[in-house]
């Protein structure tokens, strides 16, 4: 029998006009303050980068294209040794964040409940630079520690290692732990089983937090400003040094490559830190 009751075809074809939402128009001067934004954030950064190419030496008068103060960049015996010195905390503290960030993610994710610790070793990284680099000043004193490139690592080591625990743990959320089960089922130990089975899976995660910790490092300026002897200044310290008697083209190149180097590795461990919502 054939159900009567039921609409028909030429019934619901006039039900479904009526029955579709209308799509609603968004208005058009909506997005006006989102390019403002844009134009707020990056004309600054746009200026600096378009400058460096000029052939003045005024900053304000475009002379024509050129690259001459990149060679003079690299002949300012200051502005390399303040690279050099960068380059050397930035190695150290990444290598030392790299490595302790990692094991208190794992030993976050596999020994602890609840979140209180968990927010406890991401709390450098949400804590004012100023804060911190006092507090670190304080007990390098107290310790009677020397300053130097040393205590600039120790120090960005310890906001670093933040960052990469961040990460980590967010990559470890998504890992499957049957795997590790499975590994200690067929007699492998805690350590080969880190090292043959959770390190490999972790490793984007890891690769992630260190090409940030490396460039967080490179930028920052208020905690090595607390934490460096004055024979021994970070290239933000030196670049901070020559701006405070106005901005020079040197400085305008500078700027230039600090921002291609942090974009490329930015980019890169937005990159890798994708594969942390894959899920095996």
């Amino acid at each position: 029998m054939v159900d009567t009751t039921a609409p028909t075809t030429t019934a619901m074809r006039e039900i479904e006009p009526s029955a579709r939402p209308r799509a609603v128009r968004k208005p058009r001067g909506i997005l006006v303050p989102l390019w403002l934004g844009y134009v707020f954030l990056y004309l600054p950064i746009l200026i600096v980068v378009i400058m460096s190419f000029n052939a003045s030496e005024n900053l304000f008068v475009w002379k024509g294209f050129s690259l001459r103060w990149y060679p003079e960049l690299f002949a300012d015996e200051k502005i390399m040794q303040g690279l050099g010195n960068t380059l050397i905390v930035a190695t150290g503290a990444t290598a030392i964040a790299t490595v302790l960030g990692t094991l208190l993610a794992y030993g976050i994710q596999h020994y602890t409940r609840g979140g209180l610790i968990r927010a406890f070793a991401i709390a450098p990284a949400i804590l004012p630079d100023l804060l911190l680099g006092i507090g670190l000043l304080t007990l390098f004193s107290l310790a009677s520690v020397t300053l130097g490139l040393h205590s600039v690592i120790l120090a960005h080591g310890v906001f670093a290692t933040a960052f990469v625990t961040a990460i980590v743990l967010a990559r470890m959320a998504n890992l499957d732990p049957s795997l590790e089960e499975a590994s200690r089922d067929l007699g492998a130990g805690a350590v080969r089983t880190f090292m043959r089975v959770t390190l490999p899976q972790l490793a984007p995660g890891i690769v992630a937090g260190a090409l940030l910790a490396f460039t967080l490092s490179i930028d920052e300026f208020v905690i090595a400003f607390f934490t460096t002897a004055p024979t021994q200044p970070t290239l933000p310290i030196v670049i901070y040094s020559m701006v405070r008697f106005g901005v020079t083209p040197e400085v305008n190149a500078l700027a230039t490559i600090l921002l291609l180097v942090s974009v490329v590795t930015v980019i890169a461990a937005q990159r890798l830190t994708r594969l942390t919502g894959t899920t095996r």
